[in-house]
């Protein structure tokens, strides 16, 4: 599964005024809403949810939440990069700078399970996310995001 696929134009942010986990998942989940057409309260509600099973804070300032909405008919994602660090409970203790959310329709084991691995391997890569902190053009931003697998990997 290609980010470019799951990753529309308008599913990349910037924010500038965001200050807590919970306005940030609150700012997701209406663009999130624009995009898929469903509630923003049954994305923020399955977000939040999932959050509450644990920390989805990955470390370096990284996190990835997700969730499952009901007749959702594709997996998509979001990007959101925040201007200053938030506090996030990640596994690390430290803030969270870059976010990218899932969300999977309710049935979709594995191509949400694709879609988290691809998600995890991309911001892994020092490369990636030291370009994604230097950017602050969402289409730039998605440009690195959906870049070929070679751009940025060692063979």
């Amino acid at each position: 599964m290609e980010l470019a696929d799951i990753l529309a134009d308008r599913a990349v942010l910037c924010c500038t005024d965001v200050k807590t986990k919970r306005q940030l998942f609150e700012e997701l989940a209406a663009r999130a809403a624009e995009i898929s057409g469903h509630p923003a309260d049954d994305i923020l509600n399955s977000i939040t949810s999932r959050e509450e099973l644990g920390s989805t804070g990955l470390g370096n300032g990284i996190a990835i939440p997700h969730g499952k909405i009901a007749g959702l008919k594709q997996v998509i994602a979001l990007f959101a990069r925040l201007d200053q660090p938030i506090e996030y409970d990640s596994v690390d203790d430290q803030p969270v700078d870059l976010v990218v959310m899932l969300l999977a329709p309710a049935g979709a084991g594995a191509d949400h399970l694709k879609a988290l691995s691809r998600v995890a391997r991309l911001l892994r890569t020092e490369a990636v996310v030291d370009e994604l902190r230097r950017l602050d053009d969402p289409a730039q931003l998605r440009a690195v995001l959906t870049a070929p697998f070679e751009t940025y990997y060692a063979a």
